[in-house]
């Protein structure tokens, strides 16, 4: 069973980081996985929360802090070293299929910390202001997915890397976003 997990995983990352390779996308995609592209939108946040909840806003921006180092913690610091799976672009046997698109980095693989961090990032904010602004719902989702998706075509995480990211991140934004809600009345 894991021998066909694992073959999938590689099937569709091939299709994925091969098979959809294109000119818009060899541009887009590394722009979508590029901190200081999304640098903005951060400083966005931080300012609407402040302008908009004064005292709560900062208590807001400091849960947003927490859901970022609990998934960048718990993905870099503790999971993958325990795995140790190998990026796809640096593994020797598929040196041949890989297209360099961005720098692979010298880290572990699973699961993939910006799969893990964006997905508890957009369901954090989700949970804390989709009563207020229904929007947020899919284009949170969507930031997230389209964060993740970057990481498979670059070739720097297979599928199952990102997955398993989205999932975590998930599990993070929602226990973050509950604990802010649980201790709201007392902010």
């Amino acid at each position: 069973m894991i021998l066909g997990i694992q073959e999938f995983d590689f099937e569709l990352f091939l299709k994925i980081h091969r098979d959809m390779s294109n000119g818009f996308f060899d541009w887009l995609f590394p722009l979508m996985r590029n901190r200081f592209f999304w640098a903005p939108l951060y400083l966005f946040i931080i300012i609407f929360c402040i302008r908009e909840y004064k005292k709560r806003g900062l208590y807001q921006i400091g849960f947003l802090l927490l859901t970022f180092a609990m998934g960048d913690l718990i993905a870099s610091r503790l999971i993958k070293p325990f795995i140790g799976r190998i990026r796809p672009c640096n593994d020797f046997q598929l040196s041949s299929y890989i297209i360099h698109r961005v720098h692979c980095g010298t880290g572990y693989s699973f699961p993939s910390a910006h799969a893990t961090n964006h997905f508890a990032i957009a369901v954090f904010l989700i949970l804390v202001f989709y009563s207020r602004w229904k929007p947020i719902l899919p284009l949170g989702l969507a930031w997230a997915f389209i964060i993740s998706f970057s990481q498979v075509y670059v070739g720097v995480h297979y599928p199952i890397d990102t997955i398993v990211g989205a999932a975590l991140g998930t599990a993070i934004g929602m226990f973050t976003g509950t604990l802010y809600h649980k201790l709201q009345p007392y902010i």
